[in-house]
């Protein structure tokens, strides 16, 4: 399902990440020793496809 930036930051947030933080080409979010990128803000939605990435990049079970 489709999400805002900033309700992936909230939710990232509210699972133990700290952030977002700056980085050369997207800001980026950590967990100990699991960061996650996190896409632009071009005023769209973040898709599905993107999203299970960013679960499988931070090792983030779907639970979470």
């Amino acid at each position: 399902m489709p999400i805002s930036r900033a309700k992936l930051i909230k939710r990232l947030k509210n699972i133990g990440f700290e952030g977002p933080f700056p980085g050369s080409d997207h800001d980026y979010m950590v967990r100990g020793d699991n960061f996650v990128r996190i896409p632009n803000d071009h005023r769209r939605e973040i898709g599905a496809n993107l999203i299970v990435e960013i679960l499988r990049e931070g090792s983030i079970s779907r639970d979470e």
